[in-house]
């Protein structure tokens, strides 16, 4: 069997996430960590990168929501930093 490339593209995809996965669950990162977010978001463009090309629908709707909520949870990390960056800042002309 001769894996092309796309194939491998989404096979890197699916070890992405399961890396992911595998580093939350031995603790060794937390779900609100911008790493988790960024791992998922990139699997499952990956993925959906294959699925260009052997086409199947429900692997794209869920690769494609797997995505959005990742992408949600880096805009939700920054969002998260520049309101603690903004309450440091305010602490600091309270002196």
């Amino acid at each position: 069997m001769q894996l092309s490339l796309t194939d491998l593209i989404g096979i890197l995809g699916v070890f992405v996430i399961i890396v992911a996965y595998m580093l939350l669950q031995l603790e060794k990162m937390e779900a609100k960590d911008l790493s988790f977010s960024v791992l998922n978001t990139l699997g499952a463009l990956l993925i959906i990168i294959s699925l260009l090309y052997d086409w199947n629908l429900a692997s794209f709707l869920m690769e494609s929501i797997w995505m959005l909520i990742s992408v949600y949870g880096i805009l939700k990390y920054y969002k998260l930093k520049k309101k603690e960056e903004n309450a440091v800042k305010n602490d600091g002309e309270e002196d």
